[in-house]
């Protein structure tokens, strides 16, 4: 797998996964997590996640409706937390294969594209 910049993720699709998608190795994650902005990995390369603080709850709620929006276009769903009543986290993994795939870039490339109301 190549590493692709955040504008190629962006203008793909996911996948449909039941487990049939190619699970990403610690170092290509490593690498593809590189091209995006503020996404982090997690020590096993199993995840990744993002925050946000949004300028209030309404905003906040906003986001995550315009993420769930997102994501099920997609057919591709993050985990969402909602804390302190406008701090934001995107988990992001292909549960299907307990680890990362394209798709999880993918999501999150298109998700850095909607707009927050931030602080």
């Amino acid at each position: 797998m190549s590493t692709q910049t955040a504008e190629q993720l962006s203008t793909k699709k996911c996948k449909a996964c039941e487990g049939g998608v190619e699970k990403y190795t610690p170092e290509q994650a490593r690498e593809q997590i590189q091209s995006l902005d503020g996404w982090e990995l997690n020590d096993e390369a199993t995840w990744i996640h993002k925050t946000w603080q949004a300028e209030n709850f309404l905003a906040a709620v906003d986001f995550i409706h315009k993420i769930a929006d997102a994501a099920e276009e997609e057919g591709h769903h993050p985990d969402l937390h909602l804390t302190g009543y406008r701090n934001i986290r995107v988990d992001l993994s292909t549960h299907a294969i307990n680890g990362l795939s394209e798709n999880d870039f993918i999501l999150a490339a298109k998700i850095d594209q909607l707009p927050i109301q931030e602080k």
